[in-house]
């Protein structure tokens, strides 16, 4: 088993190799568009992304191992506290005894009155001994049990590791299939490829047509989607690309989206009434409806693309029925969803063209705002940041078709 502090250097080192792999992804893609640029840059990001689940393979180590320590030291603790309370009980009820005993009640055990002081007071001495070991203790697991509790913050952080790991896995995936098809389009030649990129029109045509996944609802593809989030910027000022990092992210946490049932997964008090109240609404069966699985960080419950729990929605019913025309708007319905998620998005302080901002929002999107600036949640920001810069490399093929 490794040592924390061999966990920490490799943490250090994987960081750094990360932050030199990115760093040769962003020199490459200033050269010029070539086929074997793109390769480069496609052999870059698996390489990035293969560092990344090292990364938090390491992280989960780590914190796997501090959560087991402080355990132990807990329980170690409660043991001896046990003991210490068995001799302090054991201590009061002697000193009880005598103190119930007359001078001759003792005189009849045929004991000297000398002796009968003497262990009263050895008696009080260690009573005495006992109770500041026991309240040593007290305050000595007091403080253990504190730090617990900030390692319980750790099993979240280790959790979000995990959730992190499984999306880079998704991106080396993604970017080996795409460098696969990049191969087998152009049959490794230049010409084919610069061919390709002079025929826009294919170009757009193909990337109108992809499918645009959709959680909690049917696919759409990516030109009816952009459509929307185009439709949406004109109401809410968040930038389309970054919108749709947002819906695609929240598809990509992917196991838990849709697999709950409300009256298991959802809080009981906070979400299943409203969500009674909206499928009721909208003439659904609230049992039929898919809802995310409780996950890592909480409830579950989330409805439809933009992952909104019953008690956020209904802040944003209203709103989004004026914008949509929808009353009562749906929120397995893409329109609605957009709109919704580009309000919240908004409230959480993103600006168009303000990347920090939008960086900013995206994490609270998930885990508010509270929890903005903790290490644990950027991996989601940082995901919704490199979708958008990739759907706007794709706008920019729409619009200039």
């Amino acid at each position: 088993m490794k040592t924390k502090e061999q966990l920490e250097q490799e943490l250090k080192d994987l960081e750094a190799q990360i932050q030199a792999v990115s760093g040769t992804i962003s020199e490459t893609q200033k050269q010029g568009a070539s086929l074997s640029r793109d390769i480069s840059v496609l052999d870059a990001k698996i390489r990035e992304a293969k560092l990344q689940i090292k990364q938090r393979e390491a992280a989960v180590t780590r914190l796997s191992q501090g959560i087991s320590e402080k355990n132990k030291s807990i329980s170690t603790l409660d043991e001896k506290m046990d003991r210490e309370k068995h001799s302090l009980a054991q201590i009061l009820r002697k000193t009880k005894y005598q103190d119930n005993q007359t001078l001759l009640d003792f005189a009849l055990q045929n004991k000297s009155l000398s002796s009968f002081f003497v262990d009263v007071d050895a008696f009080q001495t260690v009573s005495g001994a006992l109770k500041q070991s026991f309240e040593a203790i007290t305050y000595t697991k007091n403080d253990i049990m504190a730090a617990k509790t900030e390692l319980e913050d750790t099993k979240q952080q280790e959790l979000a590791a995990k959730v992190a790991q499984e999306l880079a896995k998704k991106k080396v995936e993604t970017n080996q299939k795409e460098k696969q098809g990049l191969l087998t389009v152009t049959k490794g030649q230049e010409k084919e490829y610069q061919k390709i990129l002079s025929d826009k029109q294919k170009q757009a045509a193909t990337i109108r047509a992809a499918l645009f996944e959709l959680s909690g609802t049917k696919a759409i593809n990516f030109g009816a989607a952009y459509d929307l989030a185009v439709k949406v910027q004109g109401i809410t000022g968040i930038r389309p690309a970054f919108l749709l990092g947002i819906i695609t992210e929240e598809s990509n946490l992917g196991q838990n989206v849709g697999k709950g049932t409300w009256k298991v997964d959802m809080h009981p008090t906070r979400d299943q009434p409203i969500f009674a109240q909206i499928t009721a609404e909208l003439g659904l069966d609230p049992d039929q409806m898919p809802v995310s699985k409780k996950a890592w960080y909480g409830y579950g419950g989330a409805m439809g693309p933009a992952q909104f729990i019953p008690s956020t929605w209904v802040l944003y019913k209203d709103k989004v029925g004026r914008l949509t025309g929808h009353v009562p708007p749906n929120p397995w319905n893409a329109q609605d969803a957009f709109t919704a998620s580009a309000l919240l998005l908004k409230d959480n302080g993103a600006i168009a063209g303000d990347k920090s901002s939008e960086q900013r929002a995206a994490v609270c999107y998930l885990a508010g705002c509270g929890n903005a600036k903790k290490t644990a949640y950027q991996f989601y920001g940082n995901d919704v940041m490199a979708l958008a810069d990739k759907y706007e490399a794709q706008i920019a093929i729409l619009q200039a078709k």
